[in-house]
């Protein structure tokens, strides 16, 4: 009994997928499109270029398939395109999650220096530093503090990858500046006890 089972289920499962090859898979491209649009709109391009791309190009070869009337292959890239669309949106939130937390933290780190700058920079001052010694580390500090304006705004708007640029090099250039300060005050320091 098993043995003419198993024939009618494969049977009937070809005369399933028969009918559905025989027409263009209209509804399943539609649905992979839907699935790039949305990760379009969700920035994969630039948060899963990888994903992305395979999304469009297995849609591209869907379209080529409908056009050669071959629709059972086109019924596979237009499947394979809605998988590759959904894994880049998927890609994108968890790029997106990752750089938001660590653009975050970094503005958190770079206050914290800064602000410790600051403190010294006003330290220097009232201990009566040459002012030519105060003029680099004032810029760096001043030019920090536009960084992480820059940044703050670039990340309430949802732009990590800008507020991540504007963030590059400042944390390097507060902690050069401070050591600079460092260095001048050492220095005023040996001066005073000669």
């Amino acid at each position: 009994m098993s043995r003419r089972i198993v024939p009618l289920l494969a049977a009937v499962a070809t005369s399933l997928l028969l009918p559905a090859c025989a027409e263009p898979p209209n509804k399943e491209m539609d649905r992979a499109q839907g699935a790039i649009d949305a990760a379009h709109a969700a920035g994969a391009e630039q948060y899963a270029t990888t994903e992305y791309a395979a999304a469009i190009t297995a849609l591209e070869r869907a379209t080529g398939a409908v056009g050669a009337g071959d629709y059972r292959l086109a019924l596979n890239y237009a499947l394979d395109s809605h998988e590759h669309a959904q894994n880049a949106a998927r890609e994108t939130a968890d790029a997106k999650a990752r750089m938001r937390a660590d653009v975050e933290r970094a503005l958190t780190e770079i206050r914290a220096l800064l602000a410790d700058g600051q403190t010294r920079l006003s330290a220097a001052a009232r201990s009566g530093q040459p002012r030519r010694q105060l003029t680099q580390p004032t810029q760096a500090f001043e030019a920090a503090q536009a960084s992480l304006q820059e940044a703050s705004e670039a990340l309430e708007g949802g732009d990590y990858l800008a507020a991540n640029a504007a963030l590059e090099g400042v944390k390097e250039g507060v902690g050069k500046a401070i050591a600079a300060l460092a260095a001048a005050s050492r220095s005023q320091s040996l001066r005073r006890r000669r």
